[in-house]
């Protein structure tokens, strides 16, 4: 018999893969008193040319993106798809999921399938969980420094159609990625990720849990990719992880410090659980007899829910799919191999919304309204879509896909900063821009304003940036104007964008209209363009 105190205070007994009793003690102290487990940094990569991020390479096998440090080095709705919305009653926005376990493979080249690129309504939000990603040494330090293959080709499908990644966050093989239309981003708000590894006693990361969270229009929201502890018996044990995580993790914000404070979660990936005591002849006859209903009964975290009140708390989709593990590569086949692995819908997408609070029996002041605003502000959750995609052969598990509607009282609906570009744009002067902060936020002189080509990627994929006002923040309605050099202005024109970024809220808080840049009659001269187009004959 095996038994690990972790770092939370929780006792694992490995041999029956359970926490034993002084999990209940913990859990009368649960979230608020947890520690979010500290990030050992092996090393620092800062580039001189960015704002926004260094890379942080780190022995705990975490990568990601991080703020610099503090000092400065030189729906199904189209209302809310196309910007306008109704002044009364709620918003429709429509939400695209995915959960993949790739297997380490490469991306295919076309995922238009996999995002429903061309669905209608049109979609506001993408949420893509990975799991086992390539991690070897050599390609995760490669990672580190370049965007992974993954993270590419999402980008580079839905940048041209308008998608912006908001966030990324990596852990050894798990990879989650949020992308939003560009009309949303500055309603996307203080922005955050965490982690917790559970794999190798705790101290490794193959296994475990990656967030992202923000508040969306005001609503607090997080999104939680975890790869569970994998075999048929480990079924309480993947409870206990899943426990383990929601407890530990925490982030920098008051209102909602903890995954469960979030108005709502969404709990996702690779959570591994199986279909119990049926044989695998009875597994396949009933899949392949589109029988699947006599299966439920037996799914472990169907099961597992009935006994766990932590999990009552989730909501799922019927499992209207087949199970999407384990296939043959390239094939529909289930596995062939030598260990003939039972499938089983180990790839599942859950939601919750936080309850309602009720009043303390002995608090007679105590109010019948949420801490949050629920009443004043609702927000409902529509699954529009569970399904899998069998196309995809990649990966020894098909991935799982989810739609949503979410309808939502927006809680403002008017960006932070104003900004836009005044007079003629080009490189053969300098430009000049205005900004004016419409409402009092956490400024810092270390914000600094994007000039973004349309179709751009993420917050860090700009053309060129200045910094904001550096000698005093800016008072409420105070018209800035900052000059930008003409050497900083792409010679071939095209439409562009300017977005406001704010070092501490992790978000681009204002965007300008799209504008015109003039070719640069300079760029005739160094032969970017040959003489005569569009008018410019010297």
């Amino acid at each position: 018999m095996f038994r690990f105190k972790s770092r939370a205070g929780c006792v694992w007994d490995f041999a029956l893969g359970r926490r034993t009793a002084e999990r209940k003690v913990k859990a009368t102290e649960k979230r608020r008193n947890s520690q979010t487990t500290g990030l050992t940094i092996g090393k620092q990569i800062q580039s001189l040319d960015s704002p926004l991020e260094i890379f942080i390479i780190c022995a705990q096998g975490v990568c990601g993106f991080f703020p610099t440090p503090q000092q400065r080095v030189t729906d199904k709705g189209e209302e809310m798809s196309t910007g306008r919305f109704r002044s009364g009653g709620k918003d429709k926005c429509r939400m695209h999921m995915v959960t993949w376990n790739v297997a380490t493979a490469e991306p295919p080249e076309d995922i238009t399938s996999l995002l429903q690129l061309d669905v209608q309504p049109p979609t506001d939000l993408y949420v893509i969980g990975l799991q086992e990603v390539s991690a070897s040494p050599v390609r995760f330090i490669s990672d580190l420094l370049v965007e992974d293959s993954w993270s590419h080709v999402f980008m580079d499908t839905l940048a041209p159609r308008g998608f912006i990644k908001v966030k990324s966050v990596r852990m050894q093989g798990l990879l989650l990625l949020v992308f939003a239309k560009q009309v949303h981003l500055p309603y996307i708000r203080d922005i955050q990720t965490t982690y917790t590894r559970t794999g190798v006693f705790g101290y490794w990361g193959n296994k475990g849990g990656v967030s992202v969270r923000f508040s969306f229009y005001g609503h607090m929201v997080c999104f939680l990719n975890c790869h569970l502890a994998a075999h048929m018996n480990y079924a309480l044990q993947r409870v206990d992880e899943i426990e383990y995580i929601l407890e530990t993790q925490d982030f920098d914000i008051s209102e909602s410090p903890n995954v469960l404070d979030h108005k709502l979660v969404f709990w996702f990936g690779d959570l591994n659980f199986r279909i119990a005591d049926h044989g695998l002849h009875f597994l396949r006859s009933s899949i392949n007899s589109d029988r699947l209903n006599l299966l439920w009964s037996k799914d472990q975290l169907s099961m597992m829910k009935k006994k766990e009140a932590f999990l009552q708390e989730f909501e799922e989709g019927p499992l209207n799919f087949k199970p999407t593990y384990k296939f043959a590569r390239n094939s529909d086949t289930y596995d062939t191999s030598g260990k003939k692995r039972k499938p089983a819908w180990t790839d599942r997408i859950l939601w919750r919304i936080k309850p309602k609070d009720l009043p303390s029996e002995d608090d007679e002041k105590a109010s019948t309204c949420t801490d949050d605003g629920q009443d004043e502000y609702p927000i409902m959750v529509t699954q529009d879509k569970y399904t899998s995609d069998m196309s995809y052969g990649v990966s020894d598990h098909k991935p799982v896909i989810a739609t949503f509607s979410l309808e939502l009282r927006k809680c403002f609906d008017t960006p932070m900063v104003h900004i836009s570009p005044e007079g003629v744009w080009s490189a053969d002067q300098d430009a000049v821009l205005t900004y004016t902060v419409q409402e009092d936020f956490m400024s810092s002189t270390w914000d600094w304003i994007g000039l973004y080509k349309v179709g751009f990627k993420s917050a860090s994929d700009y053309e060129t940036f200045v910094w904001v006002r550096e000698n005093e923040l800016p008072e409420t309605n105070e018209v800035i104007q900052i000059s930008v050099d003409k050497d900083a202005i792409p010679l071939l024109g095209g439409q562009y964008v300017l977005g406001y970024y704010s070092t501490n809220m992790q978000s681009i808080l204002g965007l300008s209209s799209n504008f015109q840049i003039l070719e640069s009659k300079r760029a005739v001269m160094e032969g970017l363009i040959p003489e005569g187009i569009n008018g410019i004959n010297k």
